[in-house]
């Protein structure tokens, strides 16, 4: 076994047990994480993009799933042409481009981004909205709400407003039809894009992130409006930050996982892990894995407060 592979299985060993399949799953690790980019619609059209990167010498072929999305070949970087500095495109990680879709906001929305930086899925959110409604886009400190700010300037975004936040302490004044919670996490679906250099998540680390997303999602949670809907994310597998961080909400607030009707591959929710039992509900989330969709590693779960 080579030496990176070998590394990252003695990390993510733990997992063995939930994920299918776990040695095409260590396999995956190994081969390139794929360029993949989301058309800006906002301000170009797919088949124009597509074209123009052809002209760049690269093959570019649709992503089935998502006909505003496309995987990138044969093209030294995806962020240096007059395109992305245009903001005609942005890359993005398919994976990535799931959890603004699964909150499908309209043009009547008022949205909350809750952890917004660097924006990619905020200038999804945008999009998706057609620049319409209102989206507040939030993030803790100076230096990520720069970057974040830059981005929804490059793309075009005009309906939204940046705020400077601590998720958790963020104004419960107010109330959103929708909300995103792309929450900070161990971030170990995104491992494939670093080679061999992981070497897997302390306990300590673990525990620490689940106890900040469980804040996170209670507050994201109490700013919704009756009836609204809410989308927790993140990119790692443990359960820890994933469905036991759901299941706390299930225990703490009226909430309901709703179904996820995603178009890619995936596995349900894991109801038991560690010693730990989960409610039922949790089978309705999602985890996506490098060998069933070729991109980051990713957990979804969809929620309605009832009315």
């Amino acid at each position: 076994m080579p030496a990176a592979l070998a590394g990252r299985a003695d990390a993510l060993a733990r997992y063995a047990p939930l994920i299918p399949e776990f040695d095409a799953f260590l396999a995956a690790l190994q081969r390139p994480l794929p360029m993949e980019i989301r058309v800006n619609t906002l301000k170009a059209e797919p088949y124009a993009i597509r074209r123009r990167l052809e002209a760049h010498g690269a093959d570019v072929r649709p992503l089935p799933w998502y006909d505003a999305a496309f995987v990138v070949e044969r093209l030294e970087s995806t962020g240096t042409t007059l395109d992305y500095f245009l903001g005609h495109y942005h890359p993005q990680g398919s994976t990535s481009m799931l959890p603004p879709l699964a909150l499908a906001p309209g043009a009547e929305d008022v949205v909350l981004d809750l952890c917004a930086a660097p924006g990619s899925k905020s200038s999804q959110l945008a999009q998706l909205m057609g620049n319409r409604g209102l989206l507040i886009a939030n993030d803790v400190g100076p230096r990520r709400v720069k970057a974040l700010a830059a981005n929804l300037e490059r793309l075009g975004v005009t309906n939204a407003i940046v705020t400077v936040y601590r998720g958790q302490n963020f104004p419960s004044r107010l109330r959103f039809t929708r909300v995103l919670v792309d929450a900070p996490c161990t971030g170990e679906g995104t491992y494939r894009a670093i080679a061999g250099r992981y070497r897997g998540a302390t306990a300590e680390t673990i525990e620490r992130m689940g106890r900040q997303q469980k804040l996170l999602l209670l507050r994201a949670f109490d700013l919704l409006e009756p009836g609204g809907t809410l989308v927790y994310s993140t990119c790692t597998y443990a359960p820890e930050e994933n469905e036991a961080v759901i299941d706390h909400l299930l225990r703490e607030r009226p909430a309901v996982v709703i179904p996820l009707d995603l178009p890619c591959p995936h596995a349900p929710g894991v109801t038991a892990w560690d010693g730990r039992s989960f409610r039922d509900e949790v089978r309705r989330c999602a985890r996506l894995y490098p060998h069933q969709v070729d991109s980051w590693g990713f957990f979804l779960a969809k929620v309605a407060r009832h009315g």
